[in-house]
């Protein structure tokens, strides 16, 4: 694609829609093992834009043999390749390399995750290919200010404890933020000094296989990082049983996680680390600093991303003495809100991840009504753009604790109100589900949100707003939202073993 009008600010909806007919043809389809294209033999698989039904591309699709070569790749390059006995300072060099690259090849790969994910191009473009550079970046900038320990002993011996890289790490990532979470998992695995193995999600495999080739052309050495292709019950399988990868990161549901612990357990019982769903609270109190600014912000929560995120705050819990002006505002804000074209600026909301997903968020909408649950805003699919997969946003009060609203992970523009009169209620009420991953809660009284998160059974907990921070600070969550965590220098722990040597002198 041309390198001019290359900003956000200046691409209108007719610049996108036809860099999109540019890039289409040239999108890339092959996995990409020990820095070269592989096809393999294991046919292809349809590519569909939830945009609009169209068909964007066959890829590859990756069997048992074509997850062998890239794991077999992965092992030659950890065992023999210079890349775990490089200098960290070279490692992170190259990290800084990649996140150049990505700075450069921003509007395209942005293009490329609204084409087969859905999501405006404007978050794409702002959000998840900044948090992609950022990411690499922070990583490289960290690999060499990492110290070892030497603990102190008696006179007679010297204690080192030194960290090193894991081995082969199988990455499989979802289909909502293919980039970032993808991140998440490969650049500090590759600081470390780890060789990887990325699947990303079936769905949305084009942005992945584009930051393949964008490694290798930052100078990786071939194999250090590897993309393959595939669905979950064949790849990613293959991955999780392959008694050469040594350590399994996954973001995606908790039935897949669990299938990924007992790959574990029946191969060579790797290390498994999981980040899985959410079911996020979010309390409003009556003394919030400003209850307008809270129900904007629960609304921009809910439907950021199409409500297609695992921290999404699916569950406002509002004190009732402020609950129907809140739920108003949300109301208010969920009609207002554009819902369209992903390749249009001027939209705020895109197309769910494809038919399915429009399906089961539809199957959850009409047992919330059938449970008694009171349908404020939405409720349906939405005709955007012919073949594409749009639904409104939606907003459900006089939601009870029991209702299959405020238990299960819906993954879409869906809010459930509860109220509370409590703050042992409203506490009660958020630890209530299997999850921990993330809470909010707005309150003026300091004592009382520090009281609070203490007593949140979550992995974050935002106070007085919600979805920010950056990336010196860790990701994961409680329960069964998984294990482990992603991002901050808590990311390396996942991908490198503690080693003593004790000498005697």
């Amino acid at each position: 694609m041309p390198d001019d009008d290359d900003t956000l600010a200046t691409s209108s909806h007719h610049d996108w829609l036809r860099r999109a007919e540019e890039l289409i043809p040239a999108l890339p389809v092959a996995h990409r093992v020990a820095g070269a294209d592989q096809d393999g033999s294991g046919g292809t698989f349809p590519v569909v834009s939830p945009r609009d039904g169209r068909t964007l591309a066959l890829v590859a699709d990756a069997g048992e043999k074509e997850v062998d070569l890239a794991v077999a790749a992965a092992r030659r390059a950890f065992d023999d390749g210079p890349w775990p006995r490089l200098a960290p300072a070279d490692r992170g060099r190259a990290l800084l390399r990649i996140a150049a690259l990505v700075e450069e090849r921003r509007a395209e790969l942005a293009l490329t995750v609204a084409l087969e994910n859905g999501k405006p191009v404007t978050e794409a473009y702002g959000i998840e290919l900044r948090a992609l550079a950022n990411t690499f970046r922070w990583y490289g900038q960290l690999a060499d200010k990492l110290t070892d320990e030497a603990p102190h002993t008696g006179p007679g011996a010297l204690a080192l404890v030194t960290r090193e890289p894991s081995g082969v790490v199988g990455a499989v990532v979802p289909w909502n933020f293919p980039l970032t979470l993808a991140a998440w998992k490969v650049a500090p695995a590759l600081a470390a000094g780890c060789t990887v193995v990325l699947k990303p999600s079936e769905l949305t495999p084009l942005s992945a296989l584009a930051l393949g080739r964008v490694a290798d052309e930052a100078g990786l050495p071939p194999g250090v990082l590897n993309v393959v292709a595939g669905d979950g019950p064949t790849a990613g399988r293959a991955l999780g049983r392959h008694p050469d990868v040594d350590v399994l990161a996954f973001t995606g549901s908790a039935a897949v996680g669990r299938r990924f612990l007992r790959y574990a357990a029946d191969s060579n019982l790797k290390r498994v680390w999981l980040e899985l769903g959410g079911k996020s609270p979010n309390i409003v109190l009556p003394d919030a600093p400003d209850l307008a600014s809270a129900a904007a912000t629960a609304a921009w929560g809910i439907f950021f991303n199409q409500g297609e995120m695992c921290t999404a705050p699916s569950r406002l819990l509002v004190h009732s003495a402020v609950a129907e002006e809140v739920t108003a505002a949300v109301v208010e804000r969920a009609a207002a809100l554009r819902v369209g074209d992903p390749l249009d600026p001027a939209t705020e909301m895109g197309a769910l991840a494809g038919a399915a997903r429009v399906a089961a968020v539809e199957e959850h909408v009409r047992r919330g009504a059938e449970a008694g649950a009171r349908l404020r805003a939405g409720g349906g699919p939405l005709d955007r753009v012919p073949g594409g997969s749009y639904f409104a946003p939606t907003v459900f009060d006089r939601v009870t604790p029991a209702m299959a609203l405020a238990r299960e992970e819906i993954f879409g523009p869906v809010l459930s109100v509860l109220t509370f009169d409590t703050l042992e209620e409203a506490v009660a009420l958020a630890n209530g589900t299997e999850y921990g991953l993330a809470a909010g809660l707005w309150t003026a009284d300091l004592s009382v949100a520090h009281t609070v998160a203490r007593r949140l059974r979550a992995g974050t907990v935002w106070v007085n707003c919600y979805e920010e921070g950056d990336l010196t600070v860790p990701f994961g969550g409680y329960k069964q939202s998984g294990n482990g965590r992603d991002k901050s220098a808590h990311a390396l722990e996942k991908y490198t073993e503690l080693k003593t040597t004790w000498i005697r002198l």
